[in-house]
C-alpha cells in the first residue's frame, strides 16, 4: 500500500516524516523499512556508495517516484535542486525563478529571490550567459522563492570548481537559516556533508545505517565517516 500525504502545517509540525518505505525495482529491493523525520529548520546531509539508494528516496520524497510500501507524510510540493540547473533557456532569469509561482506579485517575488542570491540585477538576463555557479545559485532561487517547508538537494554542487562549491555552501547555510526549511541533502562528499549538516545519515542496503548529529558535544571525524562508508578501514574513535 502507498500513501504520499501533506502534514498539517502548523510551525510545530516536522518537515517530513517517513514510515517503513519500502521500494523495489522487479525483485531488486532498493528500500526496506526505512524510517527518517526531517523537523523544520534542521539541516540532513545523506551519504552512501552509489546504488544504495539515495537517490530513489529523494526521488520518493519529492513526489517524482512511487513507493511499494510505507508512508510519507510530506508537503505536496517540495523544492528541489538537482546536479544540473535545469533552467528553460528560452526563459529570463526571472522567469524561471517564478516558474509555477502562483501570485500576483510574481516579478516582485522573484526579484527578491534573486537578490538573496546576489544576482538581483540580472532579472531579465538568459541562462546562456551564467557560469555554473550562477546557474546553480538561479535554480536555489527558484526552489527557494516558493517558501518550501522541506527542500530536497540532489548533488547540486558536484559540478562547481572546489571555490564555487564553498561559496555556494556559505549562501545556502544563509539562506536556510532565513527560510527554516527543513532540508535533505543528497551528497558525497564527506567533507561537505560535515560542514552543513546538523545530522549526518549513511544510507546501507537500503536503511539508514548510521546516524551521527554535528551539534552534539563531540564533532565527527571525517575518518570515521570514511569508515562507515567503507573507504577507509574502521578503527577505534577516541572518547
Amino acid at each position: 500500500m502507498t500513501l504520499h500525504v501533506a502534514p498539517s502545517s502548523t510551525a510545530a509540525s516536522p518537515a517530513v516524516v517517513v514510515t517503513h518505505l519500502y521500494r523495489a525495482y522487479g525483485s531488486r529491493v532498493v528500500i526496506e523499512n526505512l524510517n527518517l523525520r526531517i523537523e523544520r529548520g534542521e539541516f540532513v546531509a545523506l551519504l552512501g556508495e552509489s546504488g544504495c539508494g539515495k537517490t530513489t528516496l529523494l526521488r520518493a520524497l519529492a513526489g517524482l517516484d512511487p513507493i511499494d510500501g510505507g508512508r510519507i507524510a510530506a508537503p505536496r510540493r517540495p523544492a528541489v535542486v538537482f546536479q544540473e540547473h535545469r533552467l528553460l533557456p528560452w526563459d529570463t532569469l526571472w522567469r524561471n525563478v517564478a516558474l509555477g509561482l502562483q501570485a500576483a506579485d510574481v516579478r516582485e517575488r522573484a526579484a527578491a529571490a534573486l537578490a538573496e542570491v546576489g544576482l538581483g540585477d540580472r532579472l531579465d538576463d538568459w541562462p546562456r550567459n551564467l557560469s555554473g555557479g550562477q546557474a546553480q545559485r538561479v535554480a536555489l532561487a527558484r526552489a527557494l522563492v516558493q517558501e518550501p517547508e522541506l527542500l530536497l538537494l540532489d548533488e547540486p554542487f558536484a559540478a562547481l570548481d572546489a571555490l564555487t562549491r564553498i561559496r555556494m555552501h556559505h549562501l545556502v547555510r544563509e539562506l536556510v537559516a532565513t527560510h527554516r526549511p527543513g532540508v535533505l541533502l543528497v551528497t558525497h562528499d564527506v567533507d561537505e556533508a560535515i560542514a552543513l549538516a546538523d545530522r549526518i545519515l549513511v544510507m546501507r542496503d537500503g536503511r539508514i545505517a548510521f546516524e551521527h548529529r554535528t551539534s552534539g558535544a563531540r564533532s565527527i571525524a571525517r575518518a570515521e565517516l570514511l569508515a562507515e562508508l567503507g573507504v577507509v578501514a574502521s578503527h577505534p574513535i577516541p572518547a
